[in-house]
């Protein structure tokens, strides 16, 4: 007598695991191109890794939230269906960055992660990864021990509109430290002059970095990465993969539409985004329901994960797989036997020693 088929409405315990080995193999694959000036490359080579671990996934994954048309790289693109796509299997939309952080492994650099965040479908949710237009959003990321704090004071949260100073000094009391005490975190880039020159000017503590937002985002919510604040313009997709992790931590993320120049904006306006280019959006806004996993590797050391490490015949690899609605953290450090293991890459089907 066979047994009749089961719907089960936790579908992502199931198969959460598969998705960091999505990312391990990006993350060994990519590998051979850290240092080596090829960005576009170890992209290429992530991207290959990832759909060959998705072939073997019986699921129907559409991704939602892709990075290759933003960045002009070989990438996986918005639409692209991935998974076995066999009848009964379930669904996902997924959000992924192959690399974020490629100008870091092209410069063997710190700082460069692959992750992905996917989600099933769930009763009231209709967008749970949701697309930003704009090209750049304005970001501040902070922890839960800064939320529990507030909450325990009265405030019922941090601004991101709000002057710098501001934000600083509740941060600060929020946390029991001197302002001095407190670290934020944010992109170096020029378009931050004024907001570098007035963090200096209260006297907080700064770690700039080169690339890499999502990571960094993240790094407020994750208690041993010395980070207290994230704070800077970056990019839109990263903002959402961000959201995702930050939101399995119980910390949160405020953003707002940045458009370049003029010319953006009116096209923004145009496609019909204007009553949402002064709008807040917080992390439940960019990664809605429950029924989220984040998984993330590092390939370089990140403030939220080390990255690959070669010993001999083997590679050590860290990563991180989370789940928003039951808000566990699992940090997994894996052994790769180099003589024993194979990656199979989407570009011929077929299994690789690495």
């Amino acid at each position: 007598m066979r047994i009749p088929k089961q719907n089960y409405d936790d579908i992502e315990r199931i198969i959460e695991l598969d998705f960091v080995r999505a990312t391990e193999a990006a993350a060994l694959n990519s590998l051979p191109w850290l240092g080596r000036g090829e960005k576009e490359k170890a992209d290429a080579a992530a991207c290959d890794a990832i759909r060959g671990m998705f072939d073997l996934m019986n699921i129907c994954g559409e991704v939602v939230i892709g990075e290759g048309i933003k960045d002009e790289a070989p990438g996986i693109f918005k639409g692209e269906q991935l998974g076995m796509w066999l009848p009964g299997a379930p669904q996902f939309d997924i959000a992924l960055d192959p690399i974020d952080g490629t100008t870091n492994i092209s410069k063997g650099m710190p700082n460069s992660i692959t992750c992905i965040a996917a989600a099933s479908p769930e009763p009231g949710v209709k967008v749970a990864l949701r697309d930003i237009p704009s090209f750049y959003m304005m970001k501040l990321a902070y922890g839960p021990e800064v939320i529990r704090s507030m909450k325990r004071s009265g405030i019922e949260t941090l601004k991101l509109e709000s002057p710098i100073e501001e934000t600083l000094i509740t941060v600060a009391k929020a946390l029991n430290k001197r302002v001095q005490d407190v670290v934020v975190m944010m992109l170096d880039r020029p378009r931050h002059k004024e907001i570098v020159a007035e963090i200096r000017r209260v006297g907080a503590s700064l770690r700039m970095i080169g690339d890499g937002d999502i990571a960094a985002a993240m790094a407020p919510s994750y208690p041993e990465s010395g980070i207290d604040l994230y704070v800077g313009i970056g990019g839109a997709p990263e903002a959402v993969l961000a959201a995702a992790g930050i939101k399995c931590l119980g910390g949160d993320l405020q953003c707002m539409m940045w458009p370049r120049d003029e010319k953006e904006r009116q096209k923004l306006v145009a496609e019909g985004h204007g009553n949402d280019l002064g709008r807040v959006f917080f992390a439940d806004d960019l990664a809605n329901g429950r029924n989220i996993i984040f998984a993330a590797t590092g390939i370089s050391d990140s403030a939220l994960l080390r990255g690959v490490k070669a010993q001999g015949p083997n590679a050590i690899t860290h990563s991180v797989l989370m789940r928003a609605k039951s808000k566990t953290v699992r940090f997994i450090r894996a052994w790769h036997d180099l003589q024993n293991k194979t990656i199979r890459l989407r570009s011929d089907n077929r299994e690789h020693r690495i």
